[in-house]
């Protein structure tokens, strides 16, 4: 039985989330901020990179693709905590 025959595969997916992360080595830390659903694991398949944060520059460097991030918004995806007052800098 194919479920895509009846079904929209947008439909399926689980809730989406914003949320970080990690990348880089131990002790030098950066982060990703990027769309996954939300039972995935912290390093699993992200569906869209959305930006990037690097904490060990003075001052931080942040970059963020806030139409794409206001698209997920739309769609009805989740900011996590971290992910918003990331935002908000």
């Amino acid at each position: 039985m194919h479920l895509k025959l009846w079904a929209n595969f947008d439909t399926l997916r689980g809730m989406v989330k914003i949320r970080l992360t990690q990348t880089g080595t131990k002790n030098r830390k950066t982060y990703r901020l990027i769309a996954i659903e939300e039972g995935k694991r912290r390093d699993g398949r992200a569906i869209e990179i959305l930006g990037f944060f690097n904490p060990l520059v003075n001052p931080p460097q942040i970059r963020i693709k806030k139409d794409r991030v206001d698209h997920w918004v739309k769609a009805g995806a989740q900011l996590t905590a971290a992910a918003e007052k990331l935002m908000k800098e």
